[in-house]
């Protein structure tokens, strides 16, 4: 069990908080601040109770070094609006000095420190820094969930040295994550996407001991089909992980997990030549054609594992879904796994990058029981690795 923010009753109280503020950004401008909406409940609580607050986060890949475009500066504007509250930059990693200024403050105030990752101490996780860091205030809240994989200076080097607690958001993630996995609506099927093989590999054998229904989708079941013996054409594939492939069939069929593959495919001799696309059953990929996409009878397939299932979790699309009409079939399941959740009959847990951008094309993210936008952090949660920011939030 972690500790919550809420138990700890900070009032009047400097709170160092940890977030994610590492949106997309470029040209000066965001198209995506949905991490900063997910905070706002733990800033407002905060500073509700008259708490002062020094906000850490990290922006981009500085490698130790300032870099005024990964200047949290930069990301100022956009706080203040979701937050609609006056924040107060601190505009260098001089802990000492900001420490005075801090201290002066009234209650409540709100502060940025700039960019951590300014700091090589930082992603090495230096004592040294995570006591300077420390030294700012009384208490430590994480509300970076999709950072908590990391064991740095901010997320969890610093709690050897103050009284630390979860943020509303890390509760959220939590409780989705144990509904999903460590205490289920069974039966369960998971929905595992993305281009290889390599890159999910730890996934597929954590999640096959914990599920019922296994779907593969995406150029991953190009690596899964040739295993099967199926012609894939030229499509992407990992000749390297076609063994691998055999392994996890043949454990499944051990583990009583049904795996579910392709029965029809959207081909086309490439990626952009749409008007070229055909769709053909799995058993007649035309040599020189590449599959792009699932056709009309995989997805009945696995509307019908859905109408099985009470928990469906969620990584990864089901083809190119970047390039219409590729994603017809992420936006088929995507739409209804989200209607099946409307109406109550399915808890839908949904996470990583890939993810998040297949779901909003399809409108489905507000209709899911929880979609994660950890990224890394959510992967090695499926992983069924302990996350050491999240650890050292225990009791």
């Amino acid at each position: 069990m972690i500790k919550r923010i809420q138990d700890a009753i900070p009032k009047k109280r400097t709170i160092i908080l940890r977030l994610d503020l590492n949106i997309p950004f470029s040209n000066g401008k965001s198209a995506d601040i949905s991490r900063i909406k997910k905070v706002k409940n733990t800033v407002l609580f905060l500073v509700k109770n008259l708490n002062k607050v020094i906000i850490l986060s990290h922006f981009g890949r500085p490698d130790g070094k300032v870099n005024k475009d990964l200047s949290l500066i930069n990301l100022m504007g956009y706080l203040q609006k979701v937050l609609n509250l006056k924040i107060k930059f601190l505009p260098s990693l001089e802990i000492e000095m900001h420490k005075k200024k801090i201290d002066s403050a009234p209650f409540p105030s709100v502060f940025l420190l700039e960019n951590v990752r300014f700091s090589k101490l930082e992603e090495s996780n230096d004592p040294t820094f995570s006591r300077k860091l420390a030294s700012l205030g009384d208490i430590y809240c994480n509300d970076a969930f999709s950072v908590s994989h990391r064991a740095h200076a901010s997320t969890q080097g610093i709690t050897k040295y103050l009284p630390s607690f979860a943020g509303f958001l890390i509760q959220d993630e939590l409780k989705a994550l144990s509904m999903a996995l460590e205490h289920p609506a069974k039966p369960v099927a998971a929905l595992i996407g993305g281009s290889k093989i390599s890159t999910k590999i730890d996934i597929l054998n954590n999640l096959s001991d914990k599920i019922d229904y296994l779907i593969i989708g995406g150029a991953m079941a190009n690596t899964f089909l040739k295993a099967q013996g199926y012609e894939i054409g030229v499509s992407l594939i990992e000749p390297k992980m076609i063994k691998n492939a055999e392994k996890i069939i043949s454990s499944l069929k051990s583990k009583k997990c049904e795996l579910v593959l392709p029965f029809d495919i959207v081909c086309a001799h490439a990626l952009d030549d749409i008007a070229d696309r055909r769709t053909f059953s799995v058993n007649n990929c035309p040599k020189a054609r590449m599959i792009l996409d699932v056709g009309p009878l995989t997805c009945k397939k696995i509307i019908n594992v859905i109408d099985k299932s009470k928990t469906f979790i969620w990584n990864g699309p089901m083809g190119a879904f970047e390039i219409r009409p590729f994603d017809q079939g992420t936006n088929i399941i995507a739409k209804y796994v989200a209607k099946r959740t409307i109406e109550k009959k399915l808890i839908s847990i949904a996470g990583g990058g890939d993810t998040v951008s297949a779901l909003k094309v399809s409108g489905s993210v507000p209709k899911f029981s929880y979609v994660s936008t950890a990224g890394g952090a959510f992967l090695e949660w499926l992983e069924g690795k302990s996350l050491p920011g999240v650890e050292s939030l225990k009791l």
